[in-house]
């Protein structure tokens, strides 16, 4: 698992696969992968959000850099329920930064992130890629509790032990750059790579028009943009 810094030894370059959400942070690690010289493969799931606009932004910022092939899939979690995420519910409004870590909310999404990252892992396992880049991040979440260092640790030893890769002595590695960095230096870092975050989507409930401002997601994204001294390009 590497959380480090995009700028880094570029001896182990080669194909990778790229969670690509089509929000801010996984836009972002699209743009390290290909500064770093990886050629991206670029993977976007609709499992069923109320906010399948992603899907829009992804092809946008897949599009912008560049990645080998993008291909979106779909998986429908609606069934399931559990989230407001997938129509479940009420997704919350209005939350103050104190109770974003005091109990996981609403727009958790059950085992969400184990599922994407079992596409991801098939997918580069096809390719013979040797790394999956996703935009997890741990301190500017909403608490949940597959965005944190453990669990991408146990999927990685998970990935190692049930693939042909793993079993031959070259596993895939897990990088998520972003997982220990705040909003606002993931902000800057996408911006020094030239990320345009007007062709990224981050609120819940958008449906292409401008964002609510109010979901957990907008206040994150706000809050982020305010520290970095950036103006935030969907709000100009």
């Amino acid at each position: 698992m590497d959380t480090g810094a995009p700028i880094g030894d570029r001896a182990d370059v080669g194909r990778a696969v790229v969670l690509l959400s089509g929000g801010l942070d996984s836009s972002t690690v699209l743009a390290m992968a290909r500064w770093e010289g990886w050629i991206c493969y670029a993977l976007t799931v609709l499992y069923g959000q109320t906010h399948a606009v992603e899907a829009a932004a992804a092809r946008r910022v897949a599009g912008a850099f560049g990645v080998a092939e993008h291909r979106v899939t779909e998986i429908d979690l609606r069934g399931w329920g559990g989230s407001s995420l997938v129509g479940d519910g009420e997704i919350p409004r209005g939350r103050s930064e104190g109770e974003f870590s005091r109990s996981i909310p609403s727009t958790y999404v059950p085992a969400r992130n184990t599922v994407l990252l079992s596409l991801a892992l098939a997918w580069a396992e096809a390719l013979d890629a040797g790394a999956v880049f996703l935009g997890i991040n741990a301190l500017d979440s909403s608490g949940y509790p597959d965005c944190r260092p453990d669990f991408l640790k146990a999927f990685e030893e998970t990935a190692r032990l049930g693939t042909r890769r793993g079993a031959e002595g070259r596993p895939i590695s897990f990088r998520a750059p972003l997982l220990n960095k705040t909003k606002a230096e993931i902000i800057r870092w996408g911006a020094a790579l030239g990320v345009d975050y007007a062709m990224t989507v981050s609120c819940y409930t958008s449906s292409g028009g401008p964002p609510c401002g109010a979901c957990d997601s907008c206040r994150l994204r706000a809050k982020g943009f305010a520290e970095a001294g950036i103006p935030d390009p969907l709000l100009a």
